[in-house]
């Protein structure tokens, strides 16, 4: 990727922050292996890691450096739940099928926090979210989103915060209700990813970066990855590209467009001890959703602008910026330390994309913006899948995604045309 921003080109504020960043070879050569993974973000290192610690040989290729993908450069966030509320799932799919991808979440959440103690990844864990409406006429869907969460779902950690409340815990007066999370928070996501691949190798698994996946073949019951520099033969692959699937897989590209969203850092904010107080991650009920928060040392990381092509504008501060101001204008002329982008893959439902594209070939992808937690125990799911243990990923592979519509040719315009719509529904 190409990253055009006056402030820190091409490094995000973790990318800086992250300390050691370990090299890891390229494949130079043909091998075999029982599984074959590409893509090597959250969902693909995951499986990679549970699989080897297992006994399965394994042998995972990554196009770019491991954290050069969204599981290295998106908002940090874990939320609870799926992108949708579980009010929202309960009218479309029922209780019992809302239930159990809430529990799968709550699951996901407790296995990403955990595996991070385990293996001594500091992942700059902090806890409290916030999720805030732009518009006063949705008071009552909050107070009963809140209600539903405890009542229904055994999650007693949601409370509805009044507009006294909800704008001393976030320094602003922009918002006028919202929802506060005390059983989630927010991590720096590349510390995770840099411990994840190290564990991974540790464990056994092969892992390679700088080696692109050009075809899958399949033939003799065998399915055959292509790079520049060696073929990998396997019984069985794993596809963890999401957003990057670019044309390697036609299935996957057709349910799973990428999206590209931006990312601005500031200084530490000393001189502003009211913004965020709490230091608690916050998102709001924008389609075109805004996400900030609190990192350890005090910056406003801030994550607000969606471009549905594959192109970078050439000033992300200069967006950012203005979309900080909206909700804090003191931070008006706050000095920015790194602005950045990345590519997000999305679903039309916005629920996550699990299917076997190919005999023995499955696809994970489409966490469409909820994906730190769901990507992570997605690939200990497909691994517990594969070695045969007990496996929750049914629970995703039942849920019914439609391909975007319009074939290669259209689906992107169109989805730029449906989504400029919704951004224009969020300014009403």
């Amino acid at each position: 990727m190409t990253w055009q921003s006056p402030i820190a080109p091409g490094i995000s504020w973790y990318q800086a922050s992250v300390g050691e960043r370990p090299d890891y070879p390229a494949l130079d050569g043909s091998v075999s292996a029982d599984v074959a993974i590409i893509g090597g973000g959250f969902t693909g290192l995951q499986a990679a890691f549970n699989l080897a610690r297992l006994g399965v040989s394994v042998v995972l290729i990554e196009g770019s450096r491991f954290g050069d993908g969204a599981s290295g450069r998106n908002g940090g966030q874990l939320g609870t739940g799926q992108r949708a509320w579980p009010a929202e799932l309960e009218e479309e799919l029922g209780f019992e099928r809302s239930k159990a991808l809430f529990d799968l979440a709550e699951n996901a959440k407790r296995y990403l926090l955990d595996f991070a103690e385990q293996h001594a990844i500091d992942i700059e864990y902090m806890p409290g979210q916030m999720n805030v409406a732009h518009k006063r006429g949705w008071e009552k869907d909050y107070r009963h989103d809140a209600d539903v969460m405890a009542e229904r779902y055994g999650y007693p950690h949601v409370s509805f915060m009044d507009r006294e409340e909800t704008q001393a815990r976030l320094g602003s007066t922009r918002y006028h209700y919202g929802v506060r999370d005390a059983g989630t928070g927010h991590i720096h996501p590349l510390k995770l990813l840099v411990g994840l691949a190290r564990v991974a190798a540790s464990a056994g698994a092969k892992i390679h970066e700088m080696t692109p996946a050009s075809a899958i073949r399949q033939m003799g019951g065998k399915t055959f990855i292509d790079t520049a520099r060696g073929t990998i033969t396997a019984d069985r692959v794993l596809i963890a590209t999401n957003a990057y699937i670019g044309n390697l897989e036609p299935v996957t590209a057709a349910h799973v467009m990428p999206i590209r969203s931006f990312i601005g850092a500031t200084v530490p904010l000393e001189k502003f001890p009211q913004v965020l107080p709490g230091s608690e991650a916050v998102a709001d009920s924008r389609f075109v959703v805004r996400y900030f928060r609190k990192t350890r040392d005090g910056r406003l990381l801030f994550g607000g602008r969606e471009a549905y092509t594959s192109d970078s504008p050439r000033d992300i501060s200069s967006h950012i910026r203005r979309q900080i101001a909206e909700i804090y204008p003191a931070l008006a002329s706050v000095e920015m330390t790194h602005a950045w982008g990345g590519s997000v893959g999305i679903t039309m439902p916005r629920k996550p994309f699990a299917r076997e594209v190919l005999p023995g070939v499955t696809s994970l992808a489409g966490y469409s913006g909820h994906g730190v937690m769901l990507s992570n125990y997605s690939g200990k799911m497909y691994a517990d899948t594969i070695a045969g243990n007990a496996s929750e990923l049914d629970v995703l592979k039942d849920l019914k995604i439609s391909p975007f519509p319009g074939g290669a040719r259209l689906r992107k315009p169109l989805l730029f045309l449906a989504l400029t719509w919704y951004a224009l529904r969020d300014r009403f």
